[in-house]
């Protein structure tokens, strides 16, 4: 989980044994004869450039003013610019074109929470190879993903780019996302380099307050928010982004702490390092620098390579230097890693090419439908209304979110198109027909209050089978500046959902959301719940598939879903308390509060465990795991021990499952969560048939970092529990023989 530093070093060593043998001689002889104005129009990024490019921007160019730009301009915009800026200006060095390809390009699969609800990196790397070739085919060079802050606040609207809260799954998923863009070599076809953001500690925004400060001690971070971050450096990412959040009161694109300790001592990141939006400019509102000056002096001093769209380096460095406040070496290394990635990436040796239009391939497509199919997740399944049956001749689909195509891709999707999108709505016609299916979306958004359309709904529900009720987010209330305090159902829909129910048709509620929401009542009334996610271009298709049992569910929750508000953060691998409820303690009604029977850690009005757990999901069969067993009863350094169950499909449907291990460490130095993921497996199992997974563990996945920030394997014993999700499963023990090991 902690990644390793030969590792590392092997990796960017690869990186730049990939490039010209005389790549650094190459930028050596740049350097020498570049200006210092030249230098800092390498280090800055701008979004300046518009449709047309305004002449102002193209003589800016000519003049080595910017050495990037971000989300701009159409592709022939881009390839003009490009042309201008290798053709026309005195040193011809190429620009590099950043856009925010979060979960797709032409193509939009699943946000990155529902991605990472397939659990299947695979899969997962192919799809991001698909937007790197789509967006390169457009003259992109770079996107701003992977997302890889670890978040427990669903009120944060950036969790809908994440990949949920455990830091052993992000890293996993985050890796294959960075594989899937850079592939073997960024010099490849069709390859763009990855970002891994945001640098460090944003998801743990106080309040889930978008851009808010996170306070989080040394040891959690180490443990928690950054080895997702370290397994990106092990995976060869080319940049990192800095946060818009103080960490610890340190603003995070003026913190050596991170920026030099961590990143470029500890972990040996040669690359890129970029701020985010503005974030230099902000350490002045931070209340870290007095002003824009101070502001470059201190982001330079840390680490930052790169400007994003604020101009505080290329208005203040000069001077800076020429006070000796910052160093020209500084200087030249920032500007030295910017044109190493540029050539990393062909930019100087590849010819101008006029712009080019991206067609979406069947293969685009049809990730995008696996994708989409996997990252369901089916949480209620009364009496088996699910899959539907084939008696059922009317089918009653209502909601907001059922013909929905912008809300059904989510955020960041600035270069999809929506005609491209199938819909619930368009897929169950062409499957069903347009005569058995009656339509009400009931109403007109999903914050809609009117009830005018109730009354058609209701209608449509009595005369139907079964309803389909899509209900949910819509795409404006989840992604960056979208938190929110409150997680239920917004507007009118949980009115409209009681309305249907009382109908006595089954109701089966299907929520597109960017996050997780509380929608407790609304699955008390529904015969069947699965959750969908904001699943992207082939949304339809692949809720088609399962709705009607072409495909079984096998999604898992990356996250935590809480009961109530009141309860976050809450999350799976916590801390015990000294006095933690008991399983005697569960069920206490949501707001009606009773009399404690003890004095334990939990609440007066809700039941103290998440709605939904992480790892948790249903499918159409079932599965039954044995009792762990170990290869043995004692690990001892520089050895390892395999832990394996038998998993048996005991039901009447072939189907996947998401076989996932947990350990805990019993007693420790430090207190330990209750259950920490180490590793999960996705295997298909048809009827009747058996299969033995097995996880390997090393001492290196025992161990945690000390008092003294020492990362240590301690001797003791441990739990292992192969499970299918985070709050169940038996569970098998062994020990560690050792003294304590620093790693």
């Amino acid at each position: 989980m902690f990644g390793q530093l030969f590792l590392t070093l092997s990796m960017t060593l690869a990186l730049q044994t990939s490039l010209p043998a005389d790549i650094e001689k190459r930028i050596d002889a740049l350097l020498a004869r570049m200006t210092l104005e030249e230098k800092l129009g390498q280090m800055s990024q701008a979004t300046s450039m518009r449709n047309p490019i305004a002449e102002e921007i193209k003589q800016q160019i000519r003049q080595g003013r910017w050495g990037s730009f971000l989300n701009a301009g159409l592709p022939e915009d881009r390839a003009e610019a490009q042309r201008i800026a290798i053709q026309e200006s005195r040193l011809g060095i190429p620009l590099l074109f950043g856009r925010d390809v979060i979960h797709g390009y032409r193509t939009v699969f699943p946000i990155p929470l529902g991605q990472a609800a397939a659990w299947n990196p695979g899969l997962i790397e192919r799809a991001a190879a698909i937007a790197a070739r789509e967006a390169s085919t457009e003259g992109v060079h770079w996107t701003f993903a992977p997302m890889l802050d670890v978040t427990r606040d669903p009120r944060w609207g950036r969790v809908a780019e994440s990949l949920g809260e455990d830091p052993y799954l992000t890293g996993r998923l985050g890796s294959a996302m960075i594989r899937g863009f850079q592939g073997g070599s960024l010099r490849e076809a069709g390859r763009i380099a990855a970002c891994a953001k945001h640098f460090a500690g944003y998801g743990a925004a106080e309040a889930g307050r978008d851009y808010n400060s996170t306070v989080i001690p040394e040891n959690q971070l180490r443990e928690v928010y950054l080895p997702p971050f370290q397994d990106a450096v092990a995976a060869g990412v080319a940049p990192f982004m800095t946060a818009f959040n103080a960490l610890n009161g340190v603003p995070a694109s003026g913190t050596r702490f991170l920026l030099d300790r961590i990143l470029r001592k500890e972990w040996g990141f040669t690359g890129v390092v970029v701020s985010d939006y503005e974030s230099v400019l902000e350490m002045v509102q931070h209340g870290f620098a007095a002003g824009p000056a101070e502001a470059a002096q201190k982001a330079v001093t840390a680490g930052v390579d790169m400007e994003m769209v604020s101009t505080t380096y290329f208005d203040n460095l000069r001077r800076l230097v020429e006070k000796q406040n910052v160093s020209i070496a500084s200087i030249d290394a920032a500007v030295r890693r910017i044109l190493r990635l540029k050539y990393q990436l062909g930019l100087f040796d590849a010819p101008v090419r006029p712009a080019a239009s991206v067609q979406t391939a069947n293969d685009a497509r049809g990730i995008a439908k696996e994708l989409a199919t996997q990252s369901l997740v089916l949480l209620k399944n009364d009496n088996g209304v699910l899959p539907l049956s084939p008696s059922v001749k009317r089918i009653a689909v209502i909601g907001p979110l059922a013909n929905s195509p912008v809300d059904q891709m989510g955020s960041w999707v600035m270069d999809a198109r929506p005609e491209e999108v199938e819909t619930p709505l368009t897929s169950l016609q062409r499957k069903f027909g347009a005569g058995r299916i009656r339509y009400v979306a009931a109403l007109r958004n999903s914050r809609d209050t009117s009830r005018e359309q109730f009354n058609a709904a209701i209608e449509a529900a009595k005369a139907s089978d079964v309803v389909l009720l899509l209900l949910g987010e819509e795409q404006i209330l989840s992604g960056e500046a979208h938190s929110r305090a409150f997680l239920n159902l917004p507007g009118a829909q949980e009115e409209l959902a009681a309305e249907i129910a009382a109908t006595g048709t089954p109701m089966v509620t299907i929520i597109l959301a960017g996050r997780p929401l509380t929608f407790q009542n609304v699955a008390a009334k529904s015969a069947g719940v699965l959750y969908a996610w904001h699943p992207g271009t082939m949304g339809g298709p692949a809720l088609l598939d399962v709705l009607t049992g072409g495909v079984s569910p096998s999604g898992k929750l990356p996250i935590s879903f809480p009961r109530a508000v009141g309860q976050i953060p809450i999350y799976y691998s916590h801390l015990n308390t000294g006095r933690p409820a008991s399983p005697g303690e569960l069920g206490i009604p949501l707001g009606s509060p009773v009399n404690p029977e003890g004095f334990t850690s939990k609440y007066l009005d809700v039941d103290f465990t998440p709605e939904y757990p992480f790892g948790f999901g249903l499918s159409y069969t079932t599965f039954e795991y044995s009792k762990p067993r170990a290869s043995t009863a004692e690990l001892t350094p520089g050895s390892s021990i395999t832990v394996s169950a038998e998993i048996a499909n005991t039901g009447k449907r072939a189907g996947e499952e998401v076989a996932q291990l947990y350990i805990r460490d019993l007693v420790a130095s430090v207190a330990r969560p209750v259950r920490e993921l180490k590793g999960f497996s996705r295997i298909r199992l048809n009827p009747g048939e058996k299969r033995t997974v097995s996880f390997t563990l090393t001492p290196r996945d025992l161990s945690f970092y000390n008092e003294s920030m020492e990362l240590v394997t301690e001797p003791g014993e441990f739990q292992a529990w192969i499970a299918p999700d985070s709050a169940s499963g038996s569970d098998v023990r062994f020990r560690f023989r050792a003294n304590t090991n620093r790693q």
